[in-house]
């Protein structure tokens, strides 16, 4: 294998770095109190425990009824795992429960209502006839301290490998009450489809409220009823493609949909023309019927370790470029632009080697985010930090996989044939090959997740042809055979082990048989993405460390979000102060969607890496 790579740090160095606080400027101050009545007379109630708080930090929770005093519940004060389950006999009628600090008079509260029952909260969505809910993003969109969802709803989409005309992409933004803040159409101009529409929400300037960053084009209307560029405008030829007109990348209030501010797309659909001929994209794409040319990513990332940039990229099967931009005093500002063809020496080797989609981790240590971009990765300057050299693939983890190895790893599968590694595992800072197998053809799925203890750090799988087994981090054959899901990853029950989510379901796996144990059907609801099988999102968005699920009702009515109420003993900080896991939770949408990953293994109760 031949990799290039650009960078000289020495191991000792990279672990002193490691030590280091990483910074993250968006910041919530709610603690997601949550009440969920799991059984007549029992609600688990949860909330978050932060980064910042002292590790001797305590809380008091209060229990209030409609004419009835404020009750506390605990008779200690609670300094353990985040959440406590109430008994509430044959109590009736709405229940506020309140949580505390200790030592203060006040603190946040949630109303559970009468008629809510089930481990889930239902979100109503505003009717929108054709349409289906689609891949969702999470934000504080109004400084409360809460998230707020954002979903995407289409008609038609298509991959761009396709020919067909689409609808028009609508991107919602609803408070978990249902109240709907906004709708953003983004037009004629825009296809519809998993490959196309990347949006990205997060606190981009500090002030406190997370804004959403997406391509648009002429005819995009934002949640104001402004249109961008010419209303009258359709430039897609009788394929369905967009083939010509300008580009545009826009930043919009994440309260209001309103417009803040629109520049050039960059990377464009050619560097020196504007609206070329399917001869000329040919010539810098590889086809003429704008498949590769129209394959876009996107991410936020800590470029200079201190505030976030947008990253927006277009191309991975050949050409590829990643352009970054800065977002200061309601402007996007370029920062930097990597070319894969653009003739700078060494910039070749990363031509083709992009994935459907891509991580921001801090993988040198050095306090900045690069971005790993498929089977090479791209340093916080924009110049080529490595390339494999082993080519495109359809999915991506990086964490520390192997915990005995300083820094991180990424488990990744190809899509070429490779007798070389068309699975591998490697070190996410040099590249280096660590292990991996050949393959026989497209390895469509891979994931690592830590489901047996009795080996340190993930776990590794793939399917694919000529891919078996389960191995440990070290490469290790554990299992003759893989478990029969490789989709999705979910710290859900009590233990510091992953359990296994895909389409509509989480189950546990059983190292001692080789099985799977179902924890949650969520039968009312479907999946997202076809065989994909993905959910609107995956994240650690209420109560305490564990992550919830969001899926969409088998009628598209509603968003439902899935918590557990299985107890646990660990006190863990939300992972949402953990910088690479709040970025991966942006990026989940893009692309072929990835679970979130930590830049910890879980199980080791590593330091998180926060916010100071």
């Amino acid at each position: 294998m031949n990799i290039i790579i650009r960078s000289t740090m020495v191991l000792s160095m990279l672990a002193l770095l490691s030590t280091m606080v990483a910074q993250q400027q968006e910041r919530l101050h709610q603690r997601g109190l949550v009440a969920l009545r799991y059984a007549p007379d029992s609600v688990f109630v949860s909330w978050r425990l932060f980064a910042s708080d002292a590790g001797s930090q305590a809380f008091h929770l209060f229990r209030s009824s409609p004419g009835q005093p404020a009750e506390r519940l605990n008779r200690q004060p609670l300094t353990g795992a985040t959440h406590f389950t109430d008994y509430i006999g044959g109590l009736t009628g709405d229940i506020t429960y309140e949580v505390r600090e200790a030592g203060q008079t006040t603190g946040e509260r949630y109303l559970l209502s009468a008629d809510a029952t089930g481990n889930f909260l239902t979100i109503p969505v505003q009717p929108l006839e054709g349409h289906t809910i689609g891949d969702g993003a999470a934000g504080d969109l109004d400084g409360d301290g809460r998230y707020e969802l954002i979903v995407k709803r289409e008609m038609r989409p298509r991959d761009n490998s396709h020919r067909g005309v689409t609808g028009q992409t609508k991107l919602e933004a609803y408070r978990l009450d249902g109240t709907m803040l906004w709708r953003i159409d983004l037009g004629k101009n825009i296809r519809e489809g998993a490959h196309y529409t990347q949006f990205l929400v997060y606190d981009l300037d500090g002030d406190g409220r997370a804004e959403v960053a997406v391509k648009t084009a002429d005819g995009t209307t934002d949640g104001q009823g402004k249109v961008i560029g010419d209303p009258t405008a359709d430039h897609r030829n009788a394929d369905g493609h967009i083939w010509k007109g300008p580009e545009f990348l826009t930043v919009f209030d994440g309260l209001t949909g309103a417009e803040l501010h629109t520049t050039s797309y960059i990377p464009q659909r050619h560097p020196s023309i504007t609206d070329p001929t399917p001869e000329q994209m040919k010539e810098v794409w590889g086809d003429d019927h704008y498949n590769r040319s129209e394959r876009y990513l996107a991410c936020v990332a800590y470029l200079d370790g201190k505030h976030p940039s947008l990253v927006m990229c277009r191309g991975y099967y050949t050409r590829s470029v990643l352009a970054a931009y800065d977002f200061k005093d309601k402007t996007l500002i370029h920062r930097w632009t990597f070319d894969s063809d653009d003739n700078t020496p060494g910039n070749r080797a990363y031509r083709g080697q992009g994935n459907h989609n891509l991580t921001a981790a801090d993988v040198d240590g050095d306090g900045c985010d690069e971005i790993v971009y498929g089977a090479a990765c791209i340093d916080n300057d924009g110049k080529g930090l490595y390339s494999t050299g082993l080519r495109h693939g359809d999915a991506l983890h990086v964490s520390d996989l192997d915990p005995a190895r300083p820094g991180m790893e990424v488990w990744m599968g190809h899509e070429t044939r490779s007798d070389v590694a068309g699975i591998e595992f490697r070190d996410a800072r040099t590249g280096e090959l660590i292990w991996g197998f050949a393959s026989q053809g497209d390895v469509g799925r891979s994931l690592a997740a830590d489901i047996d203890p009795r080996y340190p750090g993930y776990e590794c799988w793939a399917f694919g042809p000529g891919i078996t087994g389960l191995y440990s981090a070290q490469g290790e054959r554990i299992s003759e055979r893989s478990p029969r899901t490789c989709n999705f990853r979910i710290l859900w029950d009590g233990d510091l082990l992953h359990e296994l989510l895909d389409r509509n379901f989480i189950a546990k796996y059983d190292w001692t048989t080789d099985s799977l144990r179902f924890l949650l059907r969520a039968d009312e609801c479907r999946w997202n993405n076809g065989t994909k099988a993905t959910p609107v999102l995956s994240a650690d968005l209420l109560g305490d460390w564990r992550e919830e699920v969001v899926w969409r009702t088998a009628d598209n009515t509603a968003l439902r979000i899935y918590s557990t109420t299985i107890a646990t003993p660990h006190r863990l900080p939300t992972l949402m102060d953990d910088r690479q896991y709040r970025l991966s939770v942006a990026w989940q949408n893009v692309g072929y969607n990835q679970p979130p990953s930590t830049s910890f293994w879980p199980a080791g109760k590593a330091n998180l890496k926060t916010r100071p």
